[in-house]
């Protein structure tokens, strides 16, 4: 594999370079997701590159459209993927975290003048609510599916822990969470916790595979008391006023003139 710094300085950037030549799109943002963005990759861990796109303005009167997404590469080491940006402004309506969560990714392959004008209207969109019921969602998830025996995948306790903690995030300061799970745990975690989430941590940038091993009794306590908690909190929020469908079709038209230079697009 590749070292980091040649991922990021070469591979990458020219797989983006090859998506737009053969697609026909200009890329407008594109960053790492995953574990490497969270902060709790492995040696080995794979690159989780997202990104969103855009394509010719007369690509969007057409009747017979491609899909919205590009599947680009899935291997041991690249996981390529990216959305329309009709599909990321109709998900930023609904406040989809995922959206959210690349354009605060701290690893950044690509970025462009285009997503700047959109960055900075996001805010208009995010809802509290949605953004913990999707943080419960993964926690839940997480917690059904792995933690059932006396023994588990030591690293799926920080699948469960980060969106507790980006829920607690949501609580106190009404704003998407903070990719970086380091950021999460200063600002959110119990600090009886910390010495073991310190450890595991460790061990788990340390080791390809972390493996598994008995539960630990004090996270256990703690994540399943949160999520009860946090239920309990969400059904009490206030739904909140959405941003408007003008709006993003604005930023949609302006991208669109910005990234092509035609004229008569902008609303």
């Amino acid at each position: 594999m590749a070292t980091f710094q040649e991922m990021i300085g070469t591979v990458i950037p020219e797989k983006l370079r090859e998506i737009e030549t053969r697609e026909q799109v200009k890329i407008l943002h594109c960053v790492e997701s995953g574990s490497r963005a969270w902060g709790f990759e492995s040696p080995d861990s794979d690159y989780d590159v997202r990104f969103v796109y855009v394509r010719r303005p007369e690509h969007y009167l057409r009747l017979d459209r491609p899909r919205d997404v590009i599947e680009w590469q899935l291997d041991e080491t690249l996981d390529i993927n990216g959305w329309d940006l009709q599909k990321a402004l109709r998900l930023l309506h609904g406040s989809n975290p995922t959206l959210f969560e690349w354009d605060r990714s701290d690893i950044v392959y690509r970025s462009t003048p285009e997503w700047a004008g959109i960055s900075a209207a996001m805010g208009r969109f995010f809802s509290p609510k949605a953004g913990i019921y999707h943080y419960l969602h993964t926690a839940r998830g997480t917690l059904r599916s792995y933690f059932n025996g006396e023994r588990v995948k030591l690293k799926k306790y920080f699948y469960v822990l980060r969106p507790i903690l980006a829920c607690r995030w949501i609580l106190a300061r009404r704003t998407p969470p903070p990719m970086r799970f380091e950021v999460l745990a200063e600002a959110c975690l119990d600090r009886a916790l910390e010495p073991i989430v310190a450890g595991l941590l460790r061990r788990k940038r340390e080791t390809p595979e972390l493996g598994t091993g008995p539960r630990i009794a004090a996270l256990d306590a703690y994540l399943f008391a949160s999520i009860e908690e946090l239920e309990r909190i969400v059904q009490t929020l206030p739904h909140e006023e959405k941003g408007t469908w003008e709006a993003l079709n604005g930023l949609f038209l302006e991208a669109l003139h910005q990234s092509w230079g035609q004229p008569g697009l902008t609303s």
